[in-house]
Formats: structure tokens, sequence, C-alpha cells
């Protein structure tokens, strides 16, 4: 009878290990991967700063000191940290690249969402604020009817583009991808989305 050793015996699994190093450099997979851009964009580099110009306006990305910026075609950008390996620079790394991709198609194109109203008599319409164009609006609001007992009034800022191209479908359209969702949520609290449908008062 071969007696049981104790690897056996509790059914550890036993696995042969190369001798040979192993190579486990962290890295980014949003961050190493390259921006492509259009010949109308421009980029101003500062130690501390990226700005981005395009056909639709200016803006800035920050850029930590360990990052770097490299153009190794016309119209490709890449970003680059000095140690992946620290957690700090490779988190940055992949956020700096979202935000710097985010300037590039805003100041070339903009960002846009349609707002779908759902629901028996929800209707909105574009119409001139009586307040006027003042400090950090644009002198346009937005009249929804909802199903409340009044009309529910939104005042659209300067930096937002609204368009109510028939009564149940409102489009806006910003420059900057984070104010925009910031906006357009105000607008769908009045009536929260559907799940499933994405819909105003769905």
């Amino acid at each position: 009878m071969i007696p049981r050793t104790s690897t056996q015996r509790f059914g550890i699994a036993v696995r042969s290990f190369s001798s040979s190093p192993v190579t486990r450099g962290h890295t980014s997979n949003i961050g190493k991967t390259p921006i492509k851009f259009q010949p109308s964009v421009a980029f101003n580099v500062t130690p501390t700063s990226l700005s981005v110009t395009g056909p639709l306006g200016t803006t800035s990305v920050p850029l930590e000191p360990y990052m770097t910026l490299g153009f190794p075609a016309p119209d490709t950008l890449t970003l680059s940290v000095e140690d992946a390996e620290i957690k700090k620079q490779r988190s940055m790394w992949g956020l700096t690249r979202t935000l710097i991709q985010n300037a590039v198609t805003g100041m070339s194109e903009g960002f846009s969402v349609p707002l779908y109203l759902v629901g028996v008599g929800y209707r909105a319409a574009l119409e001139a604020d009586p307040r006027g164009k003042c400090e950090g609006l644009s002198g346009m609001r937005i009249n929804m009817k909802l199903g409340f007992s009044h009309p529910v009034i939104v005042p659209v800022p300067d930096h937002i583009k609204a368009e109510v191209p028939y009564p149940t479908k409102i489009v806006l359209s910003c420059t900057d991808k984070h104010q925009l969702g910031l906006f357009a949520a105000r607008v769908r609290k009045w009536r929260p989305p559907e799940p499933y449908k994405g819909k105003v008062g769905g």
C-alpha cells in the first residue's frame, strides 16, 4: 500500500513554477490610449495645464508635474506619467486622459443629449425669460407641463444651448460634458426617467 502524502491527504493542488522572472508592471488602459483630433484643434502646453482650442471655443485641462504630452503624429496626442507603479499617478493618468478627450470633443463637435417627455399631456416649450439675460443665464427658459397643477420653469444657463424641436422632445447641447450632465439631471429630476427607457416621466 502506497502511503498518502500530506498534499494528497488534504487535497492541496500542487503547481509547478517557472524559475524565470515574471514582470508584472502596472499601467492604465485608458491613460495609454492615444487621442485623435481634427486639424481644426490646436493645443498650448504649459507646465501646469493644456489649453485646447477649437471651432467652438477654448478650454484647459490641469496637468500634474509627473505628466508628459507627446505628439507622435500630426493628428495624435499621447499622455504618459513618470511612474505608473505609483497608484496616484496611475489613477490621475486615466482621469486626465479622459478630461483631454472630452475637451477635444467639446471644442470641436460639442456634446448633446435628448430628453423625451412621456406622459399624458406632457409638453415642453422654449421661451424668453422675462428677467432677460443676466449673469449665468442665457435669457431663455424651458416651460414644461408635467402633470402638476402648475408649469415647471427651468431657466437655461448661458453655457447650455436648448432646443425644443417638438413639444415632447428637448435637446440640450454644451461644449462641457460635465456641465451638460448636471443640467440634464436638473431637468430630469422633475419627473425621474423610467429606468429602462431613460425618458422623462416614463
